[in-house]
């Protein structure tokens, strides 16, 4: 395990009750999980929550979710908790990119066909002003096999939550990790990258080289570029570490005093810089990769590194995998310098401007779309919203989520701290102790960091991100526009959308959704 994941697992394990006492053998005690099997909350064999029952017959409970593998994940506990309490289930499913217009529409225009939605969490706020979704806080309370507080920290206090009040249960958790050929680093002499400079240097050793023994020259970096997709991820997994280092309240979108964009300055420069940089060690036809190009791209052994969810590690274990037993996974990289909010400028990192960096290094990771939650219309019937409320936990709770998660095909990734303190079922589901290791201790050191990067989460987050920042950094990748051009288009466009909303009504949503005000 590298330092940086060693450092947080002490963190994570200093926050559990049982080992408060014993802080000193902290590190011992989570890496002897990877040594012997161990009791573990859930196991390969799934527990039956409870007894079949009619408490729910009669009640139809319609649900719409992200297609698959999402859905089918959810299709799965639908027909459990059919058989367990009586209830029908309907499933319907829409694309990433068609799914936020479907909620919204049924929503805004009253239609109410979905009773219980799946969604990302931070297109939450489109929703609660409007009295959308149902305040689950008593639900959640009063719940106990949900086993809320086995719920990571950070999905506790962000995304779930708004004005201090919870209106979603979490279903996965979506950050992004460093993936890396653990075996090619090891034998090129290579330390998993700990800052953006590292990246680029290994990612230009291994480039042109064959790393899957077909003949074929593969890549330094594979990344997920087609405008439209999920450019802006790897933009903000970048950009964090330069622009947030005083904790996940600071935030990195915008100042939120003023509402005013941070996509001009020189720390958003140097981040694109660094995003264009990566160009150069990717496959020719990169800018046209969707998401899944870059996973398969990884997985088939074309890549040196990447970055992603929680997916690889587990698409990584499924049959034809070229890397089942080869990589490791680190927190993303970081800086060591930061942008001082106050000069402009870009400043060293000291126990002032990085509080919390390891080593020197500002990591930042970014919960890139937060996660799938599950909510609920307040429009629906009160029996249906308590069999729906119920589904949701159903899907969550650990027997059943900490089984889904080490599935590459659920599209579910970790958010629970009984899933990534415990390699039990990681090592059942196919994941060697080596690769587990990596693995849990990188998702350990991000959910735990307190400078962990909130995505966007404000009314038409998707059009600030998806549609207009993604536009132009994918313009500046491909050469179309310069790095001064995209920011300054950015910014304008992000203030006039500002503006259109209401820029006081924004600084409210922004500001709640930090935790800055309730």
């Amino acid at each position: 395990m590298n330092q940086n994941n060693l450092f947080w697992v002490s963190v994570i394990f200093s926050k559990l009750p049982i080992f408060k006492i014993f802080s000193v053998l902290l590190t011992t005690l989570f890496l002897s999980v990877f040594a012997v099997s161990c009791k573990t909350t859930s196991s390969t064999e799934e527990k039956v929550s409870s007894a079949p029952s009619d408490k729910f017959a009669g009640v139809n409970i319609n649900v719409i979710s992200l297609s698959k593998p999402v859905a089918a994940t959810v299709e799965k506990r639908a027909d459990e908790f059919e058989a367990l309490t009586g209830a029908k289930i309907t499933v319907k499913s829409a694309g990433y990119s068609e799914l936020y217009q479907t909620i919204l529409q049924d929503l805004t225009t009253g239609t109410n066909q979905y009773d219980v939605m799946i969604m990302t969490s931070n297109w939450m706020p489109d929703y609660i002003e409007s009295g959308y979704l149902k305040d689950l806080t008593e639900y959640v309370n009063e719940d106990s096999s949900l086993a809320w507080n086995d719920i990571a920290p950070f999905f506790q206090e962000y995304g779930p939550v708004y004005g201090n009040k919870i209106y979603a249960i979490p279903i996965d958790g979506n950050y992004h990790l460093m993936y890396y050929r653990a075996d090619l680093l090891a034998e090129a002499g290579f330390e998993p990258p700990r800052t953006w400079d590292d990246y680029l240097k290994i990612a230009k050793y291994f480039h042109g080289k064959d790393l899957n023994d077909d003949g074929e020259p593969d890549y330094g970096s594979c990344l997920a570029k087609k405008s439209g997709n999920v450019t802006y991820w790897a933009m903000w997994s970048i950009a964090g570490s330069l622009l947030q280092s005083q904790g996940t309240k600071q935030g990195v979108f915008f100042d939120p005093n003023t509402m005013k964009p941070m996509t001009n300055n020189v720390a958003f420069a140097k981040a694109l810089d660094i995003y264009k940089a990566t160009n150069e060690y990717g496959a020719p036809d990169e800018m046209d990769w969707g998401l899944n190009d870059g996973r398969q791209a990884f997985v088939s052994g074309r890549c040196a590194l990447s970055m992603d969810h929680g997916d690889i590690g587990t698409l990584a274990l499924l049959p034809g995998s070229k890397v089942k037993d080869k990589f490791g996974t680190t927190i993303m990289p970081g800086s060591t310098e930061v942008l001082n909010w106050e000069t402009g400028e870009l400043v060293q990192c000291d126990k002032f401007t990085c509080p919390f960096a390891i080593n020197g290094v500002n990591h930042a990771p970014f919960t890139a779309a937060i996660g799938w939650v599950g909510t609920i219309n307040t429009a629906a019937e009160p029996k249906v919203q308590a069999a729906g409320a119920t589904f949701i936990s159903y899907i969550s709770q650990p027997d059943h989520s900490n089984i889904d998660v080490t599935n590459g095909r659920s599209g579910m990734n970790p958010y629970r701290i009984s899933q990534f303190s415990d390699s039990q079922n990681w090592i059942a589901a196919g994941m060697t102790p080596a690769v587990a290791s990596t693995y849990l201790g990188a998702i350990g050191a991000s959910l735990n960091s307190p400078n962990m990067v909130l995505d966007l989460t404000i009314p038409r987050n998707y059009n600030y991100q998806r549609e207009l920042l993604d536009a132009a950094v994918s313009d500046f990748l491909a050469g179309k526009i310069s790095r001064d051009e995209a920011m300054a288009r950015i910014t304008q466009e992000w203030e006039n959308l500002t503006n259109e909303m209401g820029r006081d009504a924004q600084k409210t949503f922004y500001r709640k959704s930090l935790g800055l005000e309730r």
